[in-house]
């Protein structure tokens, strides 16, 4: 069991590529109270797409194994692990890592407020909610980045509709970095790691209806993406 969060806590985690993204980085969280501090890098994932920086909408998903899956996943084998073919490992959106504004499953996938670019240093301090906070004492905390590279998706993955909104490509919804959350009490030791509660769904619902406002806009414009929002 983690420390609760208002005694002082650290989250941490490393995060791998996942769907063949070719991407790595790391995920550091402290937890004061109901404030927490994310400073985040990664680097490797797609960059460009139609001459603008790609957008990678990313999340802290709570509420169900507090893992990140393997190919198993991979339900109707098209090669690519889709957001929905991932939920029963990693669960719906408990916090939206967005750049500016608003940090809840309702920005879920606005794409004008996502980091861009294949490489992103991420800084950004925030309010997290009781169910955020009592999924990550739980041990259910699951870092997804999301966005992949069609160029590098089998055929039928590429010519596919996002699983969320049919509007938009399978490759810009899809889960690119993932990482779980292990836990470290101010001055402690790594505690806690995945539970096997039940998967949220309202996130998920929320990362669709996120689409369909953002509407396919790929685009902003950053190299290598440095964010320090408030």
């Amino acid at each position: 069991m983690a420390a609760h969060a208002d005694t002082g806590t650290t989250y941490q985690t490393t995060l791998n590529a996942i769907n063949g993204s070719g991407g790595s980085g790391s995920f550091t969280m402290t937890v004061n109270g109901n404030q927490a501090t994310v400073d985040e890098s990664f680097s490797g994932l797609a960059d460009q797409f139609n001459g603008a920086a790609y957008p990678h909408v990313q999340h802290i998903h709570i509420g169900a194994q507090g893992t990140c899956p393997t190919m198993d996943a991979d339900q109707n084998g098209d090669g690519v692990i889709s957001t929905t073919e991932g939920a029963p490992s990693y669960g719906g959106i408990g916090v939206t890592l967005s750049t500016k504004g608003d940090t809840s499953p309702a920005a879920g996938t606005d794409l004008k407020v996502a980091p861009a670019g294949g490489s992103v240093d991420y800084h950004r301090t925030f309010t997290l909610d009781s169910k955020t906070m009592s999924a990550l004492e739980a041990g259910t905390g699951v870092i997804v980045v999301h966005g992949l590279d069609p160029a590098t998706l089998s055929q039928e993955a590429q010519d596919a509709k996002s699983d969320l909104v049919p509007s938009l490509p399978l490759a810009a919804t899809s889960p690119a970095l993932c990482g779980a959350l292990t836990s470290m009490p101010t001055g402690g030791v790594a505690t806690g790691t995945g539970s096997t509660s039940g998967i949220e769904d309202s996130g998920l619902l929320a990362l669709g209806g996120g689409l369909l406002v953002a509407g396919g806009v790929l685009f902003s414009t950053r190299k290598r993406s440095t964010v320090n929002a408030g």
